[in-house]
């Protein structure tokens, strides 16, 4: 390896490693944001929060890499030129080619390694962040008594607290509504109290309400004769109530039941999977075809029978030669035939429909583990160019245009992931919309970069402006009327 490509890695690595972990912030923290309501109030452990994000920021990792590696080539070819370095690499006879060539092959192995996470990585973490996020969003809230709500979280209980105190646990104008004090009868209790304090046990399965000077108030009796019910009301200095805590832990779900998902599958299992399905939705079109032709049948000709008795009839249509007191059961039995051959042909529809849509979204996580991997080459293509062009280091400039970049590539992405997953067009050339579209920019940038463009230097087009102004203006000159 000559000096010059040690030079130019080095001056890539730095920038790339650094721009590859704030882009991975930055996607963390959208997903926090969007699932910032069923994660807050939940009374998770610090365990559980530290492993979410961990399974989730290596989901993240191929589609940090490609955005990593936009913005660090230009950064670094922005540099380059900024420093006049390139002029230097330049002027000694180097072409663009040539002194990019060593990052190409880093951006290679760099896609390379994206496509075997995405394949080996990816699909156990997908499997770890989505079991363990349904659990999350699937279990109650944490318990959270604000003072002046009702609280309605525990089953069979209504809990307001009139005052809580700076502790936390004290708490003031207690009442509960017991519904399920009734037992049998199906009456609810009531349950006041002046003063109290929470205490939590030590398995945190229980929460315990140690109320002073209050009242109880019970129904007894029954449903059936509501006149010789009694109110018992029940005075106490201190009385001790327990709450089952049991519903707000954890649930731990099997992830056998995640396992299926084409998310959690790597290429190999994606094509057992599509083959799979595929033959049985060619099963499934075989027999609804079958049931469909034998059961409806369509025939080519008209029928015609009705026609050689409709002139002894005086008959101008098929129903004037029904006899009119059968007229009526003939169009009930015909529209109940017509329901029914709705219902079925509909019913066979929306099973093939969910069928296939299984299988498009099988090839569309197919597709995507090569796209992605693909577009880090892509994306430095047009961050190579695009550096030498502009000329500009830091964070400025650079971010600017590696963000236009990235949002053209994420808008067609999804609009092509979208297209494929309803199948409008094809999942290979869904998939590949985004890159399909960004190589002749690629192609282009490369092309002015080599010829030395100005395409982004304001002094050109400040240059070029006057000379064309200056055109109009010995245009208007030559147009205008000679006094004699």
């Amino acid at each position: 390896m000559k000096k010059l490509d040690k030079l130019i890695i080095k001056a890539f690595l730095g920038p790339f490693i650094a721009t590859f972990f704030v882009t991975l912030f930055v996607l963390v923290m959208q997903f926090l944001w969007k699932y910032i309501d069923d994660l807050v109030g939940k009374g998770l452990d610090t365990g559980t929060i530290l492993q979410l994000l961990a399974y989730t920021t290596t989901s993240l990792v191929p589609l940090a890499l490609p955005l990593a590696v936009l913005l660090s080539s230009i950064m670094t070819f922005g540099n380059l030129g900024e420093s006049f370095e390139l002029v230097a690499i330049k002027s000694a006879g180097i072409s663009l080619l040539r002194f990019i060539r060593p990052l190409l092959f880093v951006c290679m192995l760099v896609a390379l390694f994206a496509f075997l996470f995405s394949n080996y990585v990816i699909p156990v973490a997908n499997l770890k962040s989505k079991s363990l996020l349904w659990k999350i969003t699937n279990s109650k809230p944490a318990f959270n008594i604000k003072q002046g709500v009702f609280y309605t979280e525990i089953t069979g209980y209504v809990i307001k607290v009139g005052k809580k105190d700076a502790d936390n646990k004290t708490i003031h104008q207690v009442m509960i509504y017991d519904r399920n004090g009734g037992g049998s009868s199906g009456f609810d209790n009531l349950t006041l109290a002046d003063k109290g304090t929470m205490q939590v046990s030590d398995d945190k399965r229980f929460l315990y309400f140690i109320l002073e000077n209050g009242w109880r108030y019970e129904e007894r009796g029954t449903t059936s004769n509501m006149e010789k019910n009694q109110l018992v009301r029940q005075g106490f200095k201190k009385y001790k109530k327990a709450f089952d805590l049991s519903g707000f832990a954890l649930n731990q779900t099997s992830e056998e039941s995640f396992k299926d998902n084409q998310q959690m599958l790597n290429v190999k299992q994606l094509d057992v999977a599509i083959d799979s399905l595929v033959k049985i939705e060619q099963g499934f079109s075989r027999s609804v075809n079958a049931y469909v032709t034998t059961r409806y049948p369509f025939y080519k000709w008209k029928d015609t029978g009705w026609l050689a008795k409709a002139p002894a009839l005086k008959a101008d249509s098929f129903m004037q030669i029904i006899p009119a007191k059968d007229r009526r059961y003939v169009l009930e039995r015909a529209e109940q035939n017509i329901r029914e051959s709705q219902t079925n042909i509909a019913s066979s529809a929306s099973e093939f429909k969910e069928l296939h849509s299984r299988v498009l979204l099988h090839k569309v996580e197919w597709q995507r583990k090569f796209t992605l991997a693909f577009a880090c080459v892509v994306l430095f293509l047009i961050g190579a160019p695009l550096g030498s062009i502009i000329r500009k280091g830091g964070l400025g400039t650079p971010l600017v245009f590696a963000v236009i970049f990235f949002v053209i590539f994420n808008i067609f992405f999804m609009i092509g992931e979208k297209m494929a997953r309803g199948g409008v067009m094809q999942t290979w050339s869904g998939m590949w919309l985004s890159n399909i579209i960004l190589m002749p920019i690629a192609a282009f940038l490369v092309y002015k970069a080599m010829n030395d463009s100005q395409l982004f230097n304001k002094e050109f087009y400040y240059r070029s402006f006057q000379k064309f102004k200056k055109f109009i203006n010995s245009k208007n000159k030559k147009q205008e009327p000679t006094t004699i």
